[in-house]
């Protein structure tokens, strides 16, 4: 397994050489460390880190928070801010580039490396969630072929048993083998899951009830500990 490339941006070359030699007591693979803005541009074009740890007060005119904008827009890889200043103007303008991370010096082992993990998880994490949210079809298996079906045409889906009764538009209706958590992994998040057995298209929720949707022609039991969750993904 491919160990994690870590890029350290830092203009004080004790404390980047510090921060290096723990991340290779912790076992990641340490890039050398940058000590400005084109250094570590440089260094990101020829090594391709998987994530970086950028102090925000850099010497030069480039800082920390500008390189951090060019890693959003051009490279697309998660970064973590270090500082040695936690002040209001400081956070303020680290939250506008949207950092994995916040660490403040001095900082231990654990929370160096809690940071880099908890990055590169919620990094991964959004990003199949935008992969998911992109995709706007699924195929399910009919007879000897597979057929499209579009997320636009899906009303709702209903578990029955071993099998997944999917209700689209025009009264179409497919039954594929399968459980509603296999299909709910594969669908965008317009859908909402309101009871054990049932995975509603939110884009056609025509009114919500007490204890139920209706969507076209069908009234939808809502599911007790589904009610919160529902409620809060339409909006109410």
């Amino acid at each position: 397994m491919n160990k994690t490339k870590v890029l350290v941006v830092e203009d004080e070359i004790i404390i980047a050489d510090n921060i290096c030699s723990t991340l290779q007591n912790l076992g990641y693979h340490v890039l050398e460390p940058a000590l400005n803005f084109s250094e570590a541009v440089k260094t990101i074009e020829q090594n391709k880190p998987d994530i970086a740890i950028l102090d925000i007060h850099l010497s030069g005119k480039k800082t920390g928070i500008d390189l951090a904008k060019i890693i959003n827009t051009d490279y697309h890889f998660p970064f973590i801010f270090l500082t040695a200043n936690a002040d209001v103007k400081s956070v303020n303008a680290a939250k506008e580039v949207a950092p994995y991370a916040y660490l403040v010096k001095p900082f231990s082992k654990n929370e160096l490396f809690t940071s880099i993990e908890i990055a590169i998880h919620n990094f991964s994490k959004k990003e199949t969630e935008l992969n998911s949210s992109a995709k706007n079809f699924i195929f399910i298996k009919q007879k000897n072929s597979f057929k499209k079906i579009l997320f636009d045409d899906i009303l709702f889906i209903k578990s029955d048993h071993i099998y997944v009764e999917i209700y689209c538009k025009n009264e179409q209706k497919f039954i594929i083998r399968s459980s509603l958590n296999e299909i709910k992994e594969k669908l965008n998040n317009y859908f909402i899951r309101i009871q054990r057995g049932y995975i509603v298209n939110s884009n056609y929720v025509l009114k919500v009830n007490q204890n139920s949707v209706q969507i076209a022609d069908y009234t939808i039991p809502i599911g007790k500990k589904y009610r919160e969750n529902v409620l809060k993904k339409l909006q109410l």
